[in-house]
């Protein structure tokens, strides 16, 4: 028996289990929020300014992460359709998420006339440190793991024993592909906080993207669980590829074309660049 096994379900309140995934997700986004929140006032931003922004795409992205995930696993859910809705048990795809997120930023800020880029270093950071915190609730569902492997293996990567405990999955152990991506992701949200203000704007959005995708390629590969295209094809890894293409052809390209100001020199910008920050 398995003494240090977390239950999923925190607690009940009559009929309603209340999941330790949904508490961690909620305050992976509200904890972001907050960081957000502080760094907008910092460059001009009004207290409210972000605040239906940050809600609205918030639940654009719960929506669209969940879409994309039931997309690629159409064969169960038209099985299984009542499931579709349940996102409490798991089963979201971040990079759906980031779409539909990045979508509603790009529409709101249009809307605002605020500069999509600068919002989008704004919430780089915060978006990266929730991804990080946010993959506790794999944790705590036991899911998006690596594949099997020994308790020594765990033991001797010096692992807290709760972790080691609650790797072992029906009789095997697994590659805490969780922890690997946790980290990665507030490793990155620690050097971008550090380096955003001697980055010109748009930058700290890209760095994100390139950051992030390098650390999910390759804790992608080591997973079970991954979307596949084709039988041959992780979903995950193609889009790591093309958001570490788009990421550095961005910031090439808009050295190149722009005299961008660098992300402590502004206040809030309009949209979108001015063509006198045409060279």
């Amino acid at each position: 028996m398995n003494l240090g096994y977390i239950d999923p379900v925190a607690f009940t309140l009559g009929p309603i289990q209340i999941r330790w995934y949904g508490i961690i997700i909620a305050t992976a986004i509200l904890i972001g929020y907050w960081i957000a929140q502080k760094s907008a006032q910092r460059v001009g931003f009004k207290e409210d300014d972000l605040i239906n922004m940050i809600l609205i795409s918030v639940g654009v992205a719960i929506v669209t992460a969940r879409i994309y995930f039931v997309l690629f696993n159409l064969g169960y859910y038209l099985q299984h359709p009542v499931e579709i809705p349940m996102i409490w048990l798991g089963g979201i795809a971040i990079h759906g998420g980031l779409i539909g997120a990045f979508a509603m930023g790009i529409y709101y800020a249009y809307i605002k006339n605020w500069h999509p880029f600068q919002l989008g270093d704004i919430v780089a950071p915060s978006i990266i440190l929730a991804q990080g915190i946010g993959r506790w609730g794999n944790f705590m569902n036991h899911e998006a793991h690596g594949g099997p492997v020994s308790r020594s293996f765990l033991e001797g990567l010096h692992l807290p024993q709760f972790i080691i405990d609650n790797m072992y999955i029906k009789g095997v152990y697994y590659h805490p592909t969780f922890l690997y991506e946790s980290l990665w992701d507030i490793l990155g949200f620690i050097i971008l906080i550090s380096i955003r203000k001697h980055l010109r704007i748009g930058e700290t959005f890209f760095g994100y993207l390139i950051w992030y995708s390098i650390g999910r390629f390759f804790v992608e590969g080591l997973r079970t669980d991954s979307l596949m295209l084709a039988d041959t094809i992780r979903i995950a890894q193609l889009m790591s590829i093309l958001l570490i293409i788009l990421g550095i052809v961005m910031i090439v390209w808009r050295r190149t074309k722009y005299n961008i100001p660098r992300y402590r020199q502004v206040n809030v910008l309009t949209w979108p660049e001015k063509r006198k920050d045409r060279r």
